[in-house]
């Protein structure tokens, strides 16, 4: 008996088996074929261990590019990469992340049913941040695993479905309809790149009337895109931290060859990391896309920013450029300050800046995707520079999450647990 109770304990405690049987349910309750809720079942659970693989490389790499940089520059360096962070929390809060998840979902569903959000949030890898940033800053406040799993799963479904609410103004003038919505936790950025382009430009001045060189396109590449950035980056901590500090970490590997090698594992762990969350999501959000449709008259999707791309695509290249500009500037004002350095990594600059830029044409044309996109730019510095200490206090080093609306709920989490530790 105490064997059989272990054997379920040890089950219900990995993270991975939790998931895997929550997808079970929910492709049961769907009255999936045997063959589709197995199949389904099992993708999900290895979905999840291929995403932590890829976290354990991934911190790896983190760890020693932090060495070099603070060896260096005697500054903190900070990458601003919600994937990156939440393999951190996935390793000390796997289960807990997973479960505010999955209970996020039912209250998306809950929210589209019996209020005016009718959002079903289908971009289910920021779901599984927001997740992990829920159970992170509600775990600073002292809260216990019950209350994070209870609280957090319903600020997931409530972000889940007044996100992209905030967004859908926007959505209307870029796609010219009201079919599909935006589900990314940038959404307070956005509606504020859009309402910048309305007061400095005119729309009929739009982008797409301008000529970009084709060059700028290797960027919307997830891995050349981290590859590029995170060799430059270990390049310039390793050649300032000096030859002795490289070789402390490196092995016996080329003091020169070093920088290269890390640079492109952290790019190939990211790349581990996300095909696990797709082929985990993949699975997952099916098991609720079919009881959402069944329960939810008039749903919209809300849907990944690649969306919004095809109706501007120049924007999407402006939008990245003048982002990341303002992330190299902060990068220095932080410096100066002796601050955390968020360094501008340009994948999320690329994805949140771009769409900042789509956002701010279609209501001030190119004067607006310029000025949008760059205060967007220094808001995804400024904020993960405001939530970092917090994420040094649970003991996650090293990264932080660049969106928008995740900061803005972090510091929310913050100060009110601060005044109930106060008042109680």
């Amino acid at each position: 008996m105490n064997e059989l109770l272990t054997i379920l304990i040890d089950l219900l405690s990995s993270a991975a088996i939790m998931v895997g049987i929550i997808s079970f349910i929910g492709l049961v309750v769907q009255k999936e074929s045997p063959a589709k809720v197995v199949s389904g079942t099992i993708k999900t659970i290895v979905g999840f261990l291929v995403f932590s693989v890829g976290s354990a490389a991934a911190s790896t790499a983190l760890n020693d590019f932090q060495k070099l940089f603070a060896t260096g520059f005697h500054l903190q360096g900070v990458l601003p990469l919600a994937e990156a962070v939440t393999a951190l929390a996935q390793q000390r809060f796997g289960t807990t992340v997973a479960l505010v998840m999955t209970t996020g979902f039912v209250w998306n569903l809950l929210f589209a049913r019996f209020t005016p959000m009718k959002y079903i949030f289908l971009t289910g890898q920021h779901n599984l941040y927001l997740a992990a940033l829920s159970t992170i800053m509600l775990k600073s406040v002292g809260l216990s695993n019950p209350w994070i799993i209870g609280i957090g799963g319903i600020i997931v479904g409530f972000m889940s479905a007044a996100m992209p609410a905030i967004a859908q103004p926007g959505m209307r003038k870029i796609t010219g309809g009201d079919d599909i919505a935006l589900g990314h936790y940038v959404s307070l950025g956005y509606a504020l790149s859009g309402w910048l382009g309305g007061k400095v430009g005119n729309p009929e001045d739009s982008t797409e009337k301008l000529k970009l060189p084709g060059w700028l396109s290797i960027f919307k590449d997830y891995v050349i895109g981290v590859s590029i950035t995170m060799v430059i980056f270990y390049y310039i901590a390793a050649f300032i931290a000096g030859r002795g500090a490289v070789e402390k970490l490196s092995g016996g590997v080329s003091w020169l060859v070093y920088p290269l090698l890390q640079g492109l594992q952290f790019s190939a762990a990211l790349y581990v990391i996300i095909t696990g969350v797709r082929l985990l999501l993949g699975e997952i959000v099916n098991a609720f896309v079919g009881i959402s449709e069944k329960l939810i008259p008039n749903a919209k999707p809300a849907l990944d920013v690649p969306v919004v791309f095809p109706y501007a695509p120049t924007a999407t290249v402006i939008g990245f450029i003048s982002s990341y500009a303002a992330g190299l500037l902060m990068m220095f004002v932080f410096g100066a300050l002796k601050m955390p350095v968020i360094i501008p990594v340009a994948v999320p600059y690329f994805f949140i800046g771009a769409t900042a830029g789509v956002f701010g044409n279609a209501t001030g044309g190119w004067k607006g995707a310029v000025v949008g996109s760059f205060v967007i730019g220094i808001l995804i510095a400024v904020g993960p520079s405001l939530v970092y200490p917090v994420l040094q206090s649970v003991g996650l080093k090293g990264t932080a999450f660049p969106e928008t609306d995740f900061n803005v709920l972090a510091l929310l989490i913050k100060y009110i647990g601060q005044l109930f530790q106060m008042i109680f």
